[in-house]
């Protein structure tokens, strides 16, 4: 590759971005400019322009618009940028694989950056697009050097290099089937002790045989696994399924009685309370996406969650921790928050459109095997404290903001969660715990055996689960140990711009607060519901703040409909809202109005996310009910009995 366009640093300073997109390079009196951290995947491409279409040829115009409020329609495009250097932590957020074909709809042929997101990574290898953490290749482009791009495919682990030298991964799948491939990685080491994460990879690892499973996994290694469930929704199943059609025609899916669709992400788009501008603008593309996915599942068999639907409407996350996750289980979808099933001592991380297709095929998915950092929970949670609160404060810490757990590039990480103060609260609670680690650039959590676990499934699906529980061996080992003692948590907010941005809320307590929202598959279950409306109950809502709930799936409507829940929170004049995902990537009631600054439960506050622009703090659902009743940030304790 020789340097025959220009390179796009992404700064901070929004004058130096904007010179650069009007023909200026930046320059080397510039070079000490911070990049901006974290730069995500909804800056990529926006949430509205996901609804447009997955072509490069659609997504391209799009790419970073309104980044730093500074860029245009085409701007990208047209400045003819041919090679972008971001910082750390580049490409975190969604799962979304357009945010990668936005990049090649731009013109970007190389992406540098200081570290990748796990998932954003994936997408590059499996969507041709070349990368590196090299700072000197931008210097050796610059100088007029040809590099040799295939050539990082070498610093590549031993899957991701086969894959990228192979054709892609969907032609991988199509040798793998026709058993044309080995493992890439050690199948017959002897046993040693493993922990819960390396366990529930090893048990399902492909052994390149007619059985699964091997005794040993390593971190950093990459290996294909067994996966159980598989889901994809409206934004992702168009793309995942063009991707099938291209390579495997009308071939069976591998096992579709385990796969399922979830029509969750725009089906509060058409609601009253949607501002009119956001209803024109993405109702008619997601109404095609959305169609997209229904004839799809018609085709291939597939069980469709949604309003009307055969099965039950709800937030995908929320319904596969209610019908389908089980202990042991290795679970994928196309979205970043699947983690949340990690809650049931399951392995559930999320995936980009063509590995989804991989699955879909093969009943395999790649998995780097991750680092495991131990998290231990100790002390009771007194005051308010709640999982959103540990969440924040944990992938907050510079330990997990600043990534100290990697040492390469292709490095991934997991929680196991473990200790006795997991006993004190629910599933619905711990699942928050389990859903934000992408939020902290982790793969997922997994919490160790416990009791919660075993009740809910007894409770909820009438089985018992003791034996498909995984526990750690006797001796395993752990990247690092972390003891939490509840004590020392304080009531934390993230503050606006990324989830890691973490706050006690007694510094923020006099934020003006005038939109409150309580929903999402990290803030809308029956447990969020119920804490909401124990700050609520006796009290009003102050004027001028607007508060907006909506339940995390139709199981628990119905609950907090019984108990009394939803009308209290009617009867306060909020707007209560059907099921779905809505205003958490702003297509549902709830996105902020001019000049409004927002509390929300929802695990991402990126800017803009929420549809519009305005600063958003992450906060738990008491932490919310209690800045409506006041109309500034507020601990629920301080409120007046």
């Amino acid at each position: 590759m020789k340097l025959n366009g220009r390179i796009l640093h992404l700064v901070e300073s929004p004058e130096r971005l904007r010179a650069q997109l009007d023909g200026e390079d930046l320059g080397v009196a510039q070079s000490s400019i911070p990049y901006v951290y974290g730069v995500n995947t909804d800056a990529m491409i926006s949430g509205q322009a996901c609804t447009l279409g997955y072509t490069p040829e659609v997504l391209g115009p799009w790419f970073l618009h309104n980044f730093l409020e500074t860029v245009g329609v085409g701007d990208v495009r047209k400045g003819g940028f041919q090679v972008i250097v971001g910082g750390d932590a580049y490409g975190s957020g969604s799962s979304r694989e357009v945010a990668v074909v936005a990049h090649q709809g731009a013109g970007i042929e190389l992406v540098v950056a200081d570290s990748f997101q796990r998932i954003f990574q994936e997408n590059m290898v499996y969507g041709g697009v070349p990368f590196t953490t090299d700072r000197q290749v931008v210097d050796r482009l610059s100088q007029g050097e040809d590099v040799d791009v295939t050539s990082f495919y070498k610093e590549l682990p031993d899957f991701f290099r086969a894959v990228a030298e192979g054709g892609g991964l969907l032609a991988y799948g199509t040798k793998l089937n026709a058993g044309g491939v080995r493992p890439t990685y050690p199948t017959d080491r002897p046993a040693r002790p493993l922990n819960v994460v390396e366990k529930l990879i090893a048990r399902k690892a492909w052994s390149g045989g007619a059985t699964d499973g091997i005794a040993d996994v390593r971190p950093g290694e990459q290996v294909l696994a067994r996966c159980a469930f598989r889901g994809v929704h409206e934004y992702t199943a168009g793309m995942v399924m063009d991707l099938y059609q291209r390579e495997w025609g009308n071939a069976p899916m591998y096992r579709p009685e385990q796969v399922a669709a979830f029509e969750d992400h725009f089906v509060l788009l058409g609601h009253e309370a949607v501002p009119k501008g956001v209803r024109d603008s993405r109702l008619a593309p997601a109404m095609q996406l959305t169609e997209e996915m229904v004839q799809a599942c018609e085709k291939h068999g597939i069980r469709l969650h949604g309003p009307g639907r055969p099965f039950p409407a709800g937030v995908c996350h929320r319904i596969v921790l209610e019908d389908y996750a089980l202990p042991g289980d290795i679970i994928v979808l196309t979205d970043s928050h699947t983690p949340t099933a990690g809650v049931m001592n399951t392995f559930a991380f999320g995936v980009g459109s063509t590995a989804m297709a991989f699955a879909l095929r093969t009943g395999l998915i790649p998995v780097t095997v991750p680092k495991v950092v131990r998290i231990e929970l100790h002390g009771i949670a007194a005051g308010g404290l709640s999982p959103k609160d540990v969440i924040l404060h944990l992938i907050g810490d510079p330990y997990f903001r600043e990534e100290h757990w990697r040492s390469s590039p292709t490095d991934t990480c997991v929680i196991e969660i473990g200790g006795p103060a997991l006993e004190q609260w629910s599933v619905d609670e711990l699942s928050v715990l389990t859903n934000m680690t992408v939020e902290g650039g982790l793969m997922t959590g997994v919490v160790e055996p416990c009791k919660p676990i075993t009740d809910f499934l007894q409770g909820r699906r009438g089985i018992d689960a003791t034996d498909l529980l995984v526990h750690a061996d006797p001796g395993a080992a752990y990247e690092r140990v972390i003891r939490v003692n509840l004590a020392d948590v304080p009531l934390t907010v993230a503050t606006p711009g990324d989830s890691r941005n973490r706050s006690p809320l007694d510094a923020h307590a006099e934020v003006a607060v005038h939109n409150v929202v309580i929903a999402s598959c990290t803030g809308g279950s029956l447990a969020d519901l119920r804490a909401a409306a124990d700050v609520l109950r006796g009290r009003k809502i102050a004027a001028g703040v607007r508060v907006t709930v909506t339940p995390s799936s139709t199981d628990v409507a119905k609950d907090a409909e019984s108990e009394g829940i939803l009308s209290l929170f009617r009867s306060l004049g909020a707007v209560v809202t059907p099921p779905g995902c809505g205003s958490c990537i702003g297509n549902g009631p709830g996105i902020p109005n001019d000049g409004e600054t927002t509390a929300s439960t929802t695990n991402r506050n990126f800017a803009r996310r929420m549809g519009a622009p305005g600063p958003v703090f992450l906060v738990s659902p008491a932490v919310a009910a209690a800045s409506a009743v006041t109309g500034k940030l507020t601990d629920p304790r301080r409120l007046e009995s």
